[in-house]
């Protein structure tokens, strides 16, 4: 199974990142297609002891694929053939968009991270719902008993202006919302202009209870709903996106999406420069996010659902953010380095942590 550590040497480290990426993905994609999803299922299927009671559902691991490496929908089965006890889809947008200009998306392989500009690259809500709507059924089909769980994150549509993001959020809730185990509000992306003013308490309030109540009516039941921030947020900033969180009754934060620091890091400082703009995410987050979990664990006790992403590589970093307080755990960046089989090296070694 590490094996393939020398496949991303030899084939992918030289590549565009981005067109690397697409081409993993489609070699994923192509198992569950060509019916190796069956057999894949057989042997990546979590052990029952992760399985893991959260949003008012069961898990089968309690580490999941988050946001941004199935931007669209289009992959989900064949990804949870891998192991994933959940697979978070997005960030989706109320209209479809090209995202940034290309090269978007850069390896700091020296320090085992990434830096994307991706600017939420996607095909809009309307074109999802339908992808989620027959995943769900598949998943419902094939893993009859404790299936994995599908969620769904929302950002702004960039041409919308800021005054008009509660508008366009609706779109996405009322429209994805029916075919959601849960929905993430995504306010923290470094990526699209404006954004992360949306952070301040005095923006978000409105908009996480507009969101709640749309989504809630369009899928005809409670829909789970997060919102995600950024590690890059103050101390006192993060204690407010508690306290807000606590006051509408939310089920959970997301902590934390990608930074737009550049400290600490290994690789050549001129050569980071060159990258230029974008969110850093992989192992340099691993101490911040930790961080922010532990405060936030502190506000809100067991009053929501943490969800750790950010740095974590190994199944006892996926234990240490489950001792830290969350309920559940993603990754990312290390699964561009890692390959198809990290997700269930990071089971192996969560259910051996546990005997």
């Amino acid at each position: 199974m590490r094996i393939y550590p020398t496949v991303f040497r030899l084939c992918f480290s030289w590549m565009d990142a981005e067109r690397a990426h697409k081409i993993g993905f489609t070699m994923i994609k192509a198992t569950h297609t060509v019916g190796a999803g069956a057999v894949l299922r057989r042997i990546f299927t979590p052990a029952a002891s992760l399985q893991t009671e959260a949003l008012g559902m069961t898990f089968p691991t309690p580490f999941g694929l988050a946001a941004g490496f199935d931007k669209e929908g289009k992959g989900i089965n064949a990804l949870a053939n891998l192991g994933f006890g959940h697979v978070e889809v997005g960030t989706i947008t109320g209209q479809s968009q090209p995202g940034n200009p290309q090269p978007r998306l850069f390896r700091l392989v020296q320090d085992r991270a990434v830096i994307n500009r991706m600017g939420f690259n996607n095909d809009g809500a309307a074109a999802v719902a339908p992808r989620l709507v027959q995943a769900l059924a598949e998943l419902d089909k094939t893993y009859p008993a404790v299936r994995p769980i599908v969620g769904v994150n929302i950002g702004k549509t960039k041409a919308v202006e800021l005054e008009d993001a509660l508008q366009d959020y609706l779109i996405s809730a009322r429209t994805l919302a029916p075919a959601a185990d849960y929905l993430v509000v995504n306010v923290s992306s470094p990526n699209t202009p404006g954004l992360r003013l949306l952070q301040d308490v005095a923006t978000l309030r409105p908009l996480l209870s507009g969101v709640r109540e749309a989504a809630d009516a369009a899928a005809g039941r409670h829909v789970p709903l997060l919102v995600k921030i950024a590690p890059d947020l103050a101390d006192e900033d993060v204690a407010d996106v508690a306290a807000l969180a606590l006051e509408l009754k939310l089920d959970g934060i997301i902590c934390t999406n990608t930074t737009i620091s550049r400290e600490g890091l290994l690789s050549d400082p001129a050569m980071v420069a060159e990258k230029g703009a974008g969110g850093l995410s992989g192992a340099p987050l691993k101490a911040r996010s930790l961080a922010v979990l532990h405060q936030l664990k502190a506000a809100v006790g067991d009053q929501l659902t943490l969800i750790s992403v950010g740095g974590v590589e190994t199944g006892a970093e996926v234990q240490e953010r489950l001792d830290a307080g969350a309920t559940l755990v993603q990754g990312y960046t290390a699964f561009l380095y890692e390959g198809p089989f990290w997700a269930a090296r990071i089971n192996k070694e969560l259910a051996a942590l546990r005997k």
